[in-house]
């Protein structure tokens, strides 16, 4: 990490990173100053991360849903993000494939890394994200979705999975690639929420 705390970006990272994402040189060096004014060490701790996810969702808490992303992208498990780790965090959560977001969304789920997600851990997974619904969008929830062990029970009844079975990273996949319901639900998506409300209001 020897070009960590001066200011640039190496060549060789960047050329990765270009290479792996949609972003721009320039963006890239735009956000490694950045970057590096939050981070001076060159590296992101989970209670900075966390930190950052707290501006973005100020009337919510999503400490338990930063910490899973967190570990998700901690690709050497040293408890801190390089900046490399945290630009592939960002494209992968927001502007990759569908296939790369579902590598990436399995991960997540697959709480203690062992390869296969139980019924438990996309629980664990969805109350976090139930932490992160303010109370005005949490209303707007149909009634078969409202509490995390309602989605959670209807994401494994989409798999067609029993209680105590476990679903693989290719079953996870597929099956999320051929329902958009999954994949609505998998989602913390408040933006499309308020999209409805919009909706809602002009054929009202």
């Amino acid at each position: 990490m020897g070009n960590s705390k001066s200011g640039t970006l190496s060549r060789e990272i960047l050329e990765e990173l270009q290479l792996n994402t949609d972003f721009t040189e320039e963006e890239l060096c735009a956000w490694y100053q950045s970057f590096l004014k939050e981070c001076p060490s060159g590296r992101i701790t989970r209670q900075q991360f966390q930190g950052i996810y707290a501006k973005f969702f100020p009337d919510s808490d999503p400490k338990a849903y930063a910490e899973h992303v967190f570990r998700s992208f901690d690709a050497n498990s040293d408890g801190t993000l390089d900046f490399k780790e945290y630009v592939i965090a960002l494209h992968m959560t927001t502007a990759g494939k569908p296939s790369q977001k579902l590598e990436w969304a399995f991960s997540l789920y697959d709480v203690d890394g062992n390869g296969a997600i139980s019924k438990n851990e996309v629980l664990e997974i969805v109350r976090a994200i139930f932490k992160m619904i303010n109370p005005e969008d949490m209303k707007l929830l149909p009634d078969d979705e409202n509490t995390p062990e309602k989605r959670a029970e209807k994401i494994w009844g989409f798999f067609g999975k029993k209680d105590d079975d476990k679903l693989t990273e290719e079953e996870f996949i597929e099956g999320t690639l051929a329902n958009k319901e999954i994949l609505r639900l998998i989602q913390y998506e408040p933006q499309k929420v308020k999209e409805r409300l919009k909706e809602k209001e002009k054929n009202a």
